[in-house]
């Protein structure tokens, strides 16, 4: 069968798995929709955290991200796992043991003000938002080649689905369905892994391969290791080498930076953090950390290969082709508008340095980052004043070329030209890792105004009834936003998502941890943090990335903090002000220092 028919065989019978499982699984009561009953199994849980965790930018943009930057795209993999080790140990038991519904529950509660609930709320959704973004640019990606429909149409589609199952069955519904996504997302990514290892280098292990020599084909020649190679190919072509440490604007600043950030923000995101709300004890709750963590490094220990491959095939297959000779994947690729050839007039592609991997840069191109390749294809003909055939013309005359990152593992198997049906498996485990992040995303936007909003504040009196309905509304209305973030993308999917662990590193992280382990921090200082912290790293982000200011030096950083990394200067600054204002504002009232004590004491019958 065609590609076009096995993916639409995967996406019906996934898509079909999630609806029956959220009908399933639906609630009528507000306990199920927000925590799931509580009784939730700790591996059941593990897997779901791990679906929940591992989004589109884990499954669709990291790999894609390691492939383009090399040893540098390992911050990713160090801040994405090592916040667990954190929120396994100063987070997830404790909130467990508090035992209410939302992170901004907590804040309210702990710091006896609906103005810090308030606070909390806002923060929790701009978050939800900002990482949801990435999810639904995502969704349209994996659309826009596989089933050869618009992307827009693509990200509709997504949102339909989300809502029917997010809507339907609330927490439960989404923790059964993530369990089913995470398997099909973990086994679309390890299949392609384990068939490239086999093929270019023998080995079964996508790990093992990694630092294996590749099979050749001629007797006489020299073995060389896939890194090696690789290596020498980016040197010749003009590149650093794959495997230098600390180039460009990846400096050892930025590398810490960004690490500590999404390190932090692991430990401070809203809907990871709810998971652990979902299961029965303590006790679980520590277990589900340590599952989570290990269904997670299934995907991330095998990244780095993915990563390499892909690298490696991209080079060898496009570098010095005429148009005659671009293989098919580059085609198809190309009709999505996410990689493009512009060529300089001798009929071959280029790809060297001097082109970013993501970029188009000429003359008549801005060269700060653009979010996309279409967009720098957009750029481009408006800027030489054409459009339609006559672009299209004269786009063969610039001599550019450069994936777009969110194409790099999804266009993989077609490069190693694996089985159609592999390809096909993988579209559907970049929706599955999309959709299973955007329900749970979603859930906390429902949860923080349905619950904290209006029922915390608003509405005291309402019913069961009353509640669920509001918590249905508010996630239709967050799902019609979410589409829209994915239709107008603020930017490429990992890049976005970094973000929203900058946002949650300065807004959650120091308000919950003192929360947790300074009985005499009180309500104003933790405001004053929490909105200096946010307010701080949004600005930058914002600035930086949408008004083109100059990136911050702050005397260390050569080329200037990148936005992805603010988020620990926000902490920072959140951490410095909370713990400043302490010493001038009242405790809270022994009945909050109690709560404190009794959520940090050993647990023994009760849970």
């Amino acid at each position: 069968m065609s590609v076009l028919a096995w993916t639409y065989l995967f996406i019906g019978f996934t898509f079909a798995l999630y609806v029956s499982i959220a009908w399933l699984s639906r609630v009528r009561d507000t306990k199920g929709f927000y925590v799931a009953g509580q009784g939730v199994p700790a591996l059941a849980n593990g897997m779901a955290t791990a679906a929940d965790w591992m989004s589109a930018a884990s499954f669709i943009s990291m790999a894609g991200l390691i492939s383009t930057m090399g040893y540098a795209g390992g911050v990713y993999l160090m801040g994405w796992t090592g916040g667990y080790v954190l929120l396994a140990l100063l987070i997830a038991p404790y909130l467990r043991k508090f035992g209410h519904y939302t992170v901004p529950d907590f804040i309210g509660d702990r710091f006896e003000s609906n103005i810090a609930r308030l606070v909390a709320v806002v923060c929790a959704i701009f978050v939800s938002f900002t990482y949801v973004a990435g999810q639904m640019r995502g969704v349209g990606v994996v659309f826009s080649r596989f089933l050869e429909v618009d992307i827009n149409v693509g990200v509709i589609v997504g949102m339909a689905i989300v809502f029917i199952y997010a809507t339907l069955g609330g927490m439960k519904g989404i923790t059964w369905t993530q369990v089913a996504q995470y398997w099909v997302l973990i086994t679309a990514f390890l299949i392609p892994a384990i068939a490239i290892s086999i093929r270019l280098t023998g080995h079964f292990l996508p790990q093992i391969g990694l630092g294996s020599t590749l099979i050749t084909n001629d007797a006489g020649m020299q073995e060389i290791y896939l890194l090696e190679k690789l290596n020498h190919i980016l040197v010749d072509i003009g590149f650093d080498p794959y495997t230098a440490t600390f180039v460009g604007k990846w400096d050892k600043v930025n590398v810490t930076l960004v690490a500590l950030a999404l390190m932090v923000g692991t430990a401070g995101l809203p809907h990871v953090i709810v998971r652990f709300y979902t299961v029965k004890t303590v006790k679980a709750a520590r277990w589900s950390a340590f599952w989570a963590l290990f269904f997670i490094s299934l995907l991330y220990l095998t990244a780095p290969a993915t990563a390499a491959f892909s690298r490696y095939f991209m080079i060898e297959s496009l570098n010095g082709k005429t148009a005659q000779e671009l293989p098919v994947w580059f085609k198809n690729w190309e009709k999505t508008g996410l990689i493009l050839w512009l060529d300089n007039g001798d009929g071959k592609v280029n790809y060297s340095a001097g082109q970013d991997n993501e970029i188009f840069r000429s003359g008549n191109i801005p060269t700060r980052e653009l979010t996309n390749i279409t967009q720098a294809h957009n750029q481009w003909l408006t800027s030489n004043g054409s459009s339609g055939t006559e672009g299209r013309t004269i786009l063969r005359q610039a001599g550019l070329s450069g994936p777009d990152r969110d194409i790099i593992v999804l266009a993989t198997p077609e490069m190693a030209e694996l089985a159609n049906w592999i390809i096909a498996l993988v579209a559907a485990g970049g929706l599955a890792a999309a959709l299973s992040t955007a329900s749970g995303l979603l859930l906390v936007v429902s949860s923080s105004v349905a619950h904290d909003v209006y029922y915390r504040i608003i509405n005291p009196a309402a019913t069961e009834k009353q509640r669920l309905r509001v918590g249905r509304i508010v996630i239709g209305i967050a799902v019609v936003i979410a589409g829209l973030f994915g239709i107008y993308p603020p930017g490429f999917v990992s890049q976005v998502v970094a973000f929203a662990f900058g946002l949650a590193a300065a807004s959650f992280f120091p308000a919950i941890v003192l929360g947790i382990f300074s009985k005499r921090l009180g309500t104003i200082p933790a405001v004053c943090g929490m909105i200096v912290g946010i307010g701080f790293t949004a600005f930058y982000i914002i600035a930086t990335v949408f008004f083109q200011m100059d990136l911050w030096t702050f005397g260390v950083a050569k080329h200037g903090v990148d936005p992805q990394g603010i988020g620990t200067v926000g902490m920072l600054l959140n951490l410095i002000v909370t713990v400043s204002l302490k010493q001038f504002f009242p405790e809270p009232s022994m009945k909050t220092q109690n709560l404190i004590d009794s959520i940090r004491a050993p647990e023994t019958t009760s849970s």
